[in-house]
């Protein structure tokens, strides 16, 4: 006989309430049934990208109306759907994969309906930054989740400086194309720590790479980047506390080219991580050689 799910648990869909649902990071399979059964049952979907979304619910045999919800249109969106909550109508929130709210839009439309005291619940299933932590082999028991590191400027020099004196483990998302980069700027920022890579998590070629930051500069200078990363880095260790970067810029820059990094990239990545622009590096390198 089939199991008799209990009548206290949280499966009937009420008019009225935001459902943030997760869904699989890659591997259709992970999808849970009380997932299935709120995302068959709701009024009405809004997703991130109504196309990726509106793929996965034809894949399930779920046809339901559709609003974008991303971003771009969150502030306007946001108070739409609000309003047809308001009136009774039942809404599942998704993203294109994982958890809704989490270095997500979402988060947005759940302050508001907090608000307007509109119920909010949550189907929990796959999130890419669990997923990886656990699978990265580092530390599990203290970390922080910091998503994708700001792309240029001084917001970025500021971040970066912070997780040089982050004792707990850091994950953080990166796109193909900038994975280069960040790897450098974090090797500049707090040195060779311990680091997993991970992409195509669930999916059949899944890979999770643990190295040291020097060594993720090496392979990506050979292998091209693909897919969407999760970086689960280490956090400061003793050791590292007191040792810090080399006050001296030129033996700075040449710790990172020891590391792997060319010329470049070394300069930059130094000048990342003590907050100055790479012309104050590159001048001050100029002036040390006419010395």
């Amino acid at each position: 006989m089939p199991q008799r799910i209990p009548s206290d648990e949280k499966n009937a869909v009420e008019g009225g309430t935001l459902y943030l649902v997760a869904t699989p990071i890659g591997n259709m399979a992970d999808l849970s049934s009380r997932a299935l059964k709120i995302l068959s049952t709701v009024d009405f979907v809004a997703a991130e990208d109504t196309r990726n979304s509106g793929l996965m619910l034809s894949r399930l045999n779920i046809r339901k109306p559709m609003v974008s919800y991303h971003e771009h249109n969150r502030r306007e969106r946001g108070p739409y759907i609000a309003e047809r909550l308001k009136n009774g109508e039942s809404c599942a929130l998704v993203t294109d994969a994982g958890t809704p709210a989490v270095s997500d839009p979402g988060e947005d439309l759940v302050r508001l309906c907090a608000e307007e005291g509109i119920p909010v619940t949550a189907v929990p299933g796959c999130c890419a930054a669990v997923t990886a932590l656990a699978l990265s082999g580092l530390s599990t028991r203290r970390f922080a989740f910091e998503g994708f590191l700001p792309s240029s400027g001084r917001e970025r020099s500021e971040r970066l400086k912070e997780l040089k004196s982050e004792p707990r483990t850091v994950i953080l998302y990166e796109a193909p194309h900038r994975l280069r980069e960040t790897l450098s700027d974090l090797y500049g920022a707090v040195g060779d720590r311990h680091v997993a890579l991970c992409r195509e998590m669930t999916k059949l070629n899944e890979e999770i790479l643990r190295t040291t930051l020097s060594g993720a500069v090496k392979v990506y200078e050979e292998k091209e980047p693909r897919g969407e990363y999760v970086l689960v880095l280490e956090g400061l260790t003793t050791a590292e506390e007191q040792a810090d970067y080399p006050e001296d810029i030129a033996a700075h820059v040449a710790l990172l080219e020891d590391g792997g990094l060319s010329r470049m990239d070394a300069i930059k990545a130094a000048a990342r991580a003590r907050g100055v622009k790479k012309n104050d590096i590159y001048n001050a390198l100029l002036r040390q050689d006419e010395e």
